[in-house]
């Protein structure tokens, strides 16, 4: 049956949500709510730690809210949105408890109680918010835009839209752009730009790339402490045949020397370990850090990941048991430690027990994940490292090319889509196959 509320009632009721509606905060910005990349993301959140992230820590628990939220814990929700509130107070420490800083977080709960059905909370909120948004106006204009909204939302809207997809990481350059033009004076808002600025145009064709050696000097030097961006910088000096190893060296002591954190800079420091300087350094100089650390799980991930590179990039110089034996043992244990975000880790483990006579064990891995509920970029990632496992472990070159065709013919832009496609390019090429007619009929099929 349905329940025919009174007409002002009704009113009342779409009023509230066309409020919550025009809201700017997490529930209004079109974050991808996918249940396996949320897993991730709050993951990688509890990742930066409380140190490094400082600055964005009101950030931080604002999306860990959101995140909460979607998954379905409402109650860890509410204590991240509370978190949230309490953190920007600490970090802006004004004398006022009040801020435009919490313009998001109010908005949040405003959606928060609406969704829990408690409306007069949800109203409540939505009039904090609309007590900040006139006490603190866009800018000094006497007539701003309609449409502008206060830098720090724009900046806290970018901050988050960077941890999303390659359309969302564009859009936070631009709301970046935003905030820096109204409110020039914040060092953090200029180096997550140019953060942003270097993940986009890792991500997509940007258009953006001129220039953006000078920028991340620029943002290195008037941000000196921020080892990430340096690791950045490094790696971008590398791409473009300059020799950093020196440098690469005397910034890995300072990175171990720092609180451990994804921020920290010891990411985009082993990747430049391993493409530019020695990927056995990379594996000694993450070994050290587990040493000073031996209870860090993002540190068990970073090292896990490298040792499933090093074997790959080995395959026909087997490493030596002993390796073998410490790469196993550490991704097992990193899958415990990440439950429902290892999906990565697991196929590489699948595939170290292929390659040391251990095929049994990884043929049970990977028919376990290909017969789990995945969603299209995970099943992509699967697709194509199964492709590559059967092609090496098992020696089944049409099953290879039956699982690349399978990661291609997913419509979503990604390295494992791009690298299954160059293959089924480069057999075709080939015209030793005789799948190669079927290949190219699917590969003009795909760029239909």
């Amino acid at each position: 049956f349905v329940i025919l509320l009174p007409h002002s009632a009704a009113q009342s009721q779409s009023t509230l949500e066309s409020k919550l509606e025009a809201l700017q905060c997490h529930f209004t910005w079109d974050l991808d709510a996918r249940r396996s990349r949320l897993f991730r993301l709050r993951d990688e959140l509890e990742d930066i730690g409380t140190e490094e992230g400082y600055s964005w820590l009101g950030h931080i628990y604002n999306l860990q809210g959101y995140i909460h939220y979607q998954l379905g814990f409402t109650e860890g929700a509410q204590s991240f949105f509370s978190r949230a509130a309490e953190a920007f107070r600490q970090m802006r420490n004004t004398v006022s408890d009040e801020g435009p800083w919490l313009v998001v977080n109010y908005g949040n709960l405003a959606w928060l109680h609406y969704h829990k059905g408690e409306q007069a909370k949800s109203r409540a909120y939505l009039s904090k918010v609309d007590t900040l948004m006139t006490e603190y106006p866009p800018s000094q204009d006497e007539s701003p835009s309609q449409d502008e909204i206060h830098p720090e939302i724009y900046a806290e809207k970018a901050w988050t839209l960077m941890k999303f997809s390659a359309e969302k990481k564009l859009l936070a350059v631009d709301c970046f752009q935003r905030a820096i033009r109204m409110q020039p004076d914040m060092v953090e808002w200029h180096t997550s730009h140019v953060l942003a600025l270097v993940s986009a145009s890792n991500h997509c064709n940007t258009g953006l790339e001129a220039n953006i050696l000078d920028r991340m000097r620029i943002a290195k030097d008037h941000d000196p402490e921020n080892l990430y961006l340096a690791a950045l910088y490094l790696e971008a000096c590398a791409k473009n045949r300059i020799k950093v190893e020196d440098e690469a060296r005397e910034l890995a002591r300072r990175v171990l020397r720092k609180p451990v954190s994804s921020y920290s800079g010891i990411t985009p420091l082993l990747r430049l370990y391993r493409i530019y300087v020695s990927m056995d350094e990379a594996i000694d100089l993450v070994e050290e850090a587990l040493e000073r650390h031996p209870h860090e799980r993002y540190l068990k991930w970073c090292a896990a990941n490298c040792y499933i590179k090093k074997i790959f990039i080995d395959r026909d110089n087997p490493l030596e048991q002993s390796r073998i034996d410490r790469a196993i043992s550490l991704l097992r244990e990193v899958i415990s430690l990440y439950p429902r975000s290892s999906l990565k880790i697991k196929t590489g483990l699948a595939s170290i027990y292929g390659q040391s006579n251990q095929q049994v064990e990884g043929d049970q891995i990977f028919q376990e994940l290909l017969e789990s509920d995945l969603d299209p970029e995970e099943a992509q990632m699967l697709y194509n490292h199964y492709a590559k496992y059967v092609h090496y472990v098992r020696r089944e070159t049409y099953r290879s090319i039956e699982y690349h065709m399978k990661a291609a013919e997913i419509p979503l832009q990604s390295s494992y889509r791009d690298n299954s496609v160059r293959t089924l390019e480069r057999i075709r090429e080939r015209n030793r196959n005789r799948m190669c007619r079927e290949i190219e009929k699917f590969l003009a099929n795909l760029q239909d």
